[in-house]
């Protein structure tokens, strides 16, 4: 069975790490907006194509963005669908476009989520990922991979966390909302260790 999957979640709540389990559990294709953009950068749609927009530094506008995750969750034989949609007009063209089999929320406390996004590390050689508490490297401030100094992202500093987390909320309580009246809308833990959150989440799936 092709399983249907949209995640939601704030920044930090473990979403692509969640959808790629998934995609990997159910042999299913992990859908992003950005893989999907940059895998079709050149598709003509009525509005322009969306290399147009990315290459003049402009947020790509719904139209296209609607008309990009449509061709790839066409292509999709089952998906995971992760980072769209961001906003109430969008919800409400997925509804049109296709039916999810498990809409799942990601539920982690403000400040939890705080903590994970300004922890994060990346290798400023190699960019590997790491977290100082949960996915600290061997020796503080190097990479294991390539021996790299570990630096702090601008978009990890904690007044961009926050800032960025208070735009998720704005945007995105339409959309929760819009799948908890359609009835579809189950709300999973997300503090928990990955393999447990995994675990309630493949649940609400097989539910």
């Amino acid at each position: 069975m092709s399983h249907r999957i949209l995640l939601l979640g704030a920044p930090g709540a473990g979403k692509g790490t969640q959808s790629a389990k998934l995609a990997d559990e159910y042999g299913i294709e992990h859908v992003t907006t950005g893989d999907a953009l940059r895998a079709n950068k050149d598709m003509e749609t009525e509005y322009g194509t969306p290399r147009s927009f990315m290459e003049a530094g402009d947020l790509v506008p719904d139209p296209v963005v609607n008309e990009i995750v449509k061709t790839a969750l066409e292509n999709a034989d089952g998906f995971v669908l992760d980072g769209y949609p961001r906003n109430l007009d969008q919800a409400e063209y997925l509804s049109e476009i296709t039916d999810l089999d498990a809409v799942v929320l990601l539920e982690v406390d403000h400040e939890v989520l705080v903590d994970r996004l300004t922890g994060r590390r990346v290798c400023d050689e190699c960019g590997a990922n790491y977290h100082v508490d949960f996915q600290p490297p061997e020796e503080a401030g190097v990479c294991d991979e390539c021996g790299g100094e570990l630096v702090q992202r601008e978009d990890d500093t904690e007044e961009t966390a926050r800032e960025r987390l208070e735009v998720f909320e704005e945007n995105t309580e339409p959309v929760i909302e819009h799948f908890r009246e359609e009835g579809v809308l189950e709300e999973v833990d997300g503090e928990a260790t990955p393999d447990r959150v995994f675990d309630r989440i493949r649940d609400v799936v097989e539910a």
